[in-house]
């Protein structure tokens, strides 16, 4: 298969991340013998400080020509820090999903058994945790009309939706549920706000549709507390964009690391795949950022084009790395890896499974693991 793929490196540590997961898709590409065509385009702080802009007009030319996108972050604290700030590196991300109507952002989670101690939950309460929240991404109050009064002492962001763009990402959910455990949540405030009645009326209608699904309905700080207390009893998650990106990231303390979470965020003529956490500026440069959640993008951006075995390929190298302990500080404080050495191992681990053994040295030094 042959796929242009567009990379958004983006601030802090992403372009840490994503050299991780291109060294992981060149192995795919070798196995495989697929061609994949990697073109680079600037986004965010990075592009404010060449361009004046967080998403210049070429980086989303690139974008709507390629057949996907794979994100690093975005993000720097020049701007986290001033909140007068008329011009942001997230109005970049932003944009591009507006732009390129990425409508769907899917967000799976994971527990793996080594990783389980991690967690400041309890063993029992996680072990088993395996679920996808489906946020809606291009409407609600982050789209809505904004305003700030004249003297500055009150404000007002609008939140709406119509059916249209509910129905769209709740077939989608409707059907991910059909293929795993036929189970779906629809998380909303219908007692409080009239767009999630809305959601609730559109989601009741679309489940006629799938007569073997159980839909239950969740109040969103009910969810919250149900993510803590019983995370086990969800299979899919449907929500709008607020409440979404909230869960999401509470949701990211599960599994033990932020640093182990992917994205899909799907439209109708492209896709864009970039792990959940944000661009830590702390660790940029280091050689310590876990890279782990851009690898698994990557194996999400594979399986959107029905490239399953690739795509399980790199998670089982990545749960091999797990068990291994070859892993970033998040993960293994004591005799933890490199960032790059991570990547290393992942793909020689991909190219010759059989014969890549560990040996911290040689991964460190960036030599081959594999005899």
């Amino acid at each position: 298969m042959k796929l242009k793929i567009a990379l958004l490196p983006g601030d802090g540590i992403g372009p840490e991340v994503l050299q991780q997961a291109l060294k992981v898709l060149d192995a795919i590409s070798e196995k495989y013998h697929h061609t994949f065509e990697f073109i680079t385009a600037s986004i965010g702080a990075i592009a404010i400080e060449e361009f004046g802009v967080p998403l210049p007009d070429e980086t989303l030319q690139i974008c709507s020509k390629a057949d996907a996108i794979l994100f690093g972050a975005i993000g720097d604290p020049k701007y986290d820090n001033n909140p007068s700030a008329k011009v942001r590196p997230e109005q970049g991300l932003l944009k591009l999903r507006k732009n390129l109507g990425l409508f769907a952002n899917i967000r799976p989670l994971t527990t793996y058994d080594s990783l389980i101690h991690t967690s400041n939950l309890k063993k029992e309460v996680i072990k088993g945790t395996d679920f996808v929240i489906y946020r809606e991404l291009t409407s609600g109050i982050y789209f809505g009309e904004k305003k700030l009064s004249d003297d500055g002492n009150s404000a007002y962001d609008n939140c709406s939706y119509t059916a249209e763009e509910i129905d769209r990402i709740a077939h989608l959910a409707f059907k991910a549920a059909s293929q795993r455990r036929k189970k779906l949540t629809l998380v909303d405030k219908a007692n409080v706000l009239e767009t999630s009645r809305l959601w609730r009326k559109r989601v009741l209608e679309i489940s006629k549709e799938y007569p073997t699904i159980k839909l239950e309905f969740l109040f969103v700080d009910n969810a919250a507390m149900q993510l803590i207390l019983n995370p086990k009893q969800f299979d899919i998650i449907l929500t709008e964009n607020m409440f979404g990106d909230i869960l999401s990231d509470e949701a990211s303390v599960i599994s033990g690391s932020i640093g182990l979470l992917a994205s899909a965020s799907i439209g109708k003529h492209t896709a864009l795949f970039e792990p959940i956490h944000g661009s830590y500026p702390e660790a940029k440069g280091k050689n310590i950022a876990n890279p782990l959640a851009a690898v698994l993008s990557a194996a999400m951006l594979l399986e959107h084009f029905d490239l399953f075995d690739e795509a399980e390929d790199i998670r089982n190298a990545v749960e091999k790395s797990i068990d291994l302990n070859i892993s970033t500080p998040d993960l293994n404080s004591t005799n933890h890896f490199s960032t790059s050495s991570v990547g290393n191992f992942l793909r020689d681990f991909i190219l010759d499974e059989e014969n890549t053994f560990y040996n911290k040295n040689n991964i460190d030094l960036g030599q081959s693991t594999i005899i």
